[in-house]
């Protein structure tokens, strides 16, 4: 009778241990699972974030780009004339100018 309640115990005791396995297992899963669909929604965002930089990264190389060649005309007697006309309504001997009337 002893070794009846023993190998009952036995059986019993093992039936547990699977079941705290089996939920230990489970709960990895789930919590893997969950963490897996946060990291696909970050991975998501950081390449839209990543498009809007590289987005801002072309537009300020063409506005370096405009500056350099801003830079290479504010160096010409073309800039200077146009500065000398608009600024301080310097003409050219015999240049003739029109102006509106108001």
């Amino acid at each position: 009778m002893a070794s009846r309640q023993a190998a009952h115990r036995r059986k019993h005791n093992n039936s547990f241990s699977i079941l705290l396995i089996t939920t230990v297992v489970l709960m990895i899963t789930i919590v893997v699972a969950v963490k897996c669909g946060e990291l696909s929604r970050k991975v998501t965002e950081y390449e839209a974030r990543e498009e809007q930089l590289e987005a801002q990264i072309e537009e300020q190389e063409a506005r370096a780009e405009e500056l350099v060649e801003y830079e290479k005309y504010t160096q010409t007697m073309k800039y200077i004339e146009d500065v000398a006309k608009s600024k301080l309504g310097l003409v050219y001997e015999g240049e003739i100018i029109f102006k509106e009337e108001n």
